[in-house]
């Protein structure tokens, strides 16, 4: 398997440069808004700080609890997301075979890598989000973009999608041009509305 097959490298790639974002982020940008309209960075990044958590959750078989409150980070955030990472890839790791399948409440049976491509998203999404409302770059990882991308587009279904005040996390899906930058298109297919568009 190489690569850009292996769920368990994707995701170590999509957190590594979710990392170098966060490590970029300076805590006086903290009250910056987003892409996301419900937080500021500080929200933002406390946000994937609690992904990291609850994904881990995932990993090591337990049933992550997304409604827990997130508690909200001033500080120490790329040592915090470092750290978080490492222990999320080495549960996937340990978590061994993912060629399987597993049934998910609610969704029935879906591969076993499903949560793996489910936190990819999440992270390849949210890392456009935190370049973008402190002015870094967008030019990502294009394996990973084009992998969530791709996974997002056949797995999110059209009742995930709507208003945030009606607690959706997806808003509906902003048209691009076919040939729009990666990221730019997934960040369209999550409801947001990339520079110029």
């Amino acid at each position: 398997m190489s690569d850009s097959d292996d769920p368990v490298e994707l995701l170590a790639r999509a957190l590594r440069q979710a990392a170098d974002v966060v490590a970029a982020t300076r805590p006086e940008q903290g009250a910056l808004p987003t892409p996301c309209r419900s937080w500021d960075v500080t929200g933002l990044v406390s946000h994937l700080l609690g992904d990291l958590r609850q994904s881990l959750v995932r990993a090591n078989g337990g049933t992550p609890d997304w409604k827990a409150p997130t508690e909200r980070v001033t500080e120490g955030w790329e040592k915090a997301f470092r750290a978080g990472a490492e222990e999320l890839i080495a549960a996937w790791q340990r978590a061994g075979d993912l060629s399987g399948v597993l049934d998910v409440p609610g969704m029935g049976e879906v591969p076993a890598r499903f949560p793996v491509d489910q936190q990819i998203v999440e992270f390849a999404v949210h890392t456009w989000d935190l370049a973008t409302a402190t002015g870094q770059s967008t030019d990502l990882d294009e394996t990973v973009g084009r992998t969530a991308l791709d996974w997002g587009r056949g797995a999110l279904r059209p009742e995930f999608r709507g208003a945030e005040s009606e607690g959706h996390d997806f808003g509906p899906e902003i048209p691009v041009a076919a040939d729009a930058p990666v990221y730019d298109q997934l960040a369209a297919w999550a409801g947001r509305r990339p520079a110029g568009v």
